[in-house]
């Protein structure tokens, strides 16, 4: 699928499944960089899962997954050019494993539905948020869930709410290395892993336009990596927020 049909789905669906975004090689690699992780700051080794924050800045063999090629440029095509990384997180999810409530993650303004309902109006995305699966998803390896079409209700889901439309959340199932990339107005939810041995690795992206501030933890604490840094591509350096001076800098 070309970038072009990806980003068309992001306005029709609000989410698209891009296959092999990463080889069996990669997702390996990137498997082990997880298990060395220790936490950090905000980071947490839980009873249920293990979340790590900002993993870019860690070592610079993360680099290769900031901008994976075909990811990258559907989010510039999305985002603008001079858009950048707002964040970075690797989750392990373990036996017993609860996912989160139906909602959406941004929403920067809310529209009358009869608007977002009408084609020739496009509504234009601020954030996109990348899930890349480093397990072969099935339905008891706690899938993502998406209504699709949900980013044109114009509003947050209501506490209780579980369908839009008549759609019911619908599980995302994927082989490792595929990535599911979704607007930040879209509903979504997370499920239980219902396996008793397996625990889900994944990489999670957040991708905003340039306006769209960066949340990397501990905010007045946080300091880039020199080694990173020094090992960064322009684009990288771009996405980590080296941008050209414009307007409010």
């Amino acid at each position: 699928m070309s970038t072009t049909d990806s980003l068309d789905a992001l306005h029709e669906q609000g989410f698209i499944l891009l296959p092999g975004v990463l080889d069996a090689s990669a997702v390996a690699v990137l498997r082990q960089l997880i298990d060395q992780l220790q936490p950090l700051h905000w980071d947490y080794l839980g009873l249920v899962d293990d979340h790590f924050k900002c993993v870019f800045n860690r070592d610079p063999a993360w680099l290769r997954y900031l901008d994976p090629p075909g990811l990258i440029e559907l989010a510039e095509a999305a985002l603008g050019a001079d858009c950048h990384l707002i964040g970075m997180t690797a989750w392990r999810c373990h036996p017993g494993f609860i996912g989160a409530e139906l909602h959406l993650d941004h929403l920067a303004m809310e529209l009358p539905e009869s608007l977002l309902a009408d084609p020739a109006f496009i509504l234009p995305m601020q954030i996109l948020t990348a899930h890349l699966y480093l397990d072969d998803i099935d339905s008891a390896l706690c899938p993502t869930q998406v209504i699709p079409g949900s980013h044109r209700a114009g509003r947050r889901p209501a506490s209780g709410e579980t369908s839009w439309h008549g759609r019911s959340a619908e599980p995302v199932l994927c082989k490792a290395g595929d990535a599911l990339v979704f607007r930040s107005e879209l509903w979504h939810a997370g499920s239980r892993n219902r396996s008793a041995t397996r625990s889900r690795y994944l990489l999670q992206l957040h991708y905003g336009r340039r306006m769209v501030a960066q949340k990397f933890s501990p905010y007045l604490a946080f300091r880039f990596n020199p080694e990173v840094l020094a090992a960064c591509t322009p684009r990288q350096r771009r996405l980590l927020g080296e941008h050209q001076a414009a307007e409010y800098d």
